[in-house]
């Protein structure tokens, strides 16, 4: 006969069973740790990534807006004085450039400056100031 304060087999598997399941507070302390390793990791590996990809956004629209300079000087025979005329229809058709094309990445409008038989396109660049070493260019 089974004594009364004996736990049976099952209870004990129970039991067994209910603290197998769960996780230890050193685990869950584990694991957070982890995470934010990996996540410090991934955070300094995309942050300089960035700049470098406003600098890319950058160049490829100066070198759309250059197209779009060409495309003007087709039509008209002169390049355009400002991107404003850029923006509005050429010759009765579409503008030749859309008008959030106006501004860089940092939110700072582009330049246009016409040289004799060419145009220069500038971006002021991260710093935000025009004339400085940072200015992305299509003449770079």
């Amino acid at each position: 006969m089974k004594d009364a304060s004996s736990p049976t087999l099952s209870s004990m598997t129970a039991r067994a069973a209910l603290r197998a399941a769960g996780f230890t507070l050193v685990e869950l302390l584990l694991v957070v740790a982890i995470l934010g390793v990996l996540a410090g990791v991934a955070i300094f590996n995309v942050g300089g990534k960035m700049g470098e990809s406003q600098i890319a956004a950058a160049r490829s629209s100066i070198a759309t807006i250059k197209t779009a300079c060409d495309a003007y000087e087709i039509k008209t025979g002169k390049y355009p004085d400002s991107m404003d005329a850029l923006l509005q229809p050429v010759g009765g058709g579409a503008p030749l450039l859309d008008s959030n094309a106006k501004a860089d990445p940092w939110g700072n409008p582009y330049q246009i400056r016409k040289s004799g038989y060419s145009v220069e396109i500038r971006s002021a660049g991260p710093d935000g100031a025009f004339n400085t070493e940072d200015d992305i260019t299509n003449a770079q």
